[in-house]
């Protein structure tokens, strides 16, 4: 009799929850698609630390005269966290832009060595 109980508290608690065992198959085709906008975060421009003017810097959240100069005072980051390691900005204020800023690293150009002189070897003059 126990074999049947556990199918039947299964059943129950499924309409309990509001679902019912069919309720995949009854869902309408593209039910689950997502929407065709983008979503307000996908449309917003990271702003790059090492690089951006004093003005972009103020478009984002908390930053104002002070900051941004503070920013560029300590340039260049490796990564968007020394902002806060470094306590250029507070943890709470690095906490509310760490998701619209990067810290992107320019590509050091590559200086070819000087060639060395050439040395006579030891002992041999």
């Amino acid at each position: 009799m126990s074999s049947h109980r556990l199918p039947l508290a299964l059943i129950i608690t499924v309409l309990l929850l509001g679902g019912s065992p069919c309720a995949v198959a009854q869902q309408p085709q593209g039910a689950n698609k997502t929407p065709a906008k983008a979503t307000p975060a996908a449309k917003l421009k990271l702003v790059d630390i090492n690089s951006a003017s004093r003005a972009e810097l103020k478009t984002l959240p908390g930053i104002g005269d002070a900051e941004a100069e503070r920013i560029i005072a300590a340039r260049p980051y490796p990564s968007k966290a020394k902002l806060a390691a470094d306590k250029v900005l507070s943890l709470e204020a690095y906490a509310a832009l760490k998701g619209r800023i990067v810290a992107v690293q320019k590509a050091q150009p590559k200086t070819k060595a000087k060639p060395r002189p050439e040395t006579p070897p030891a002992g041999k003059s």
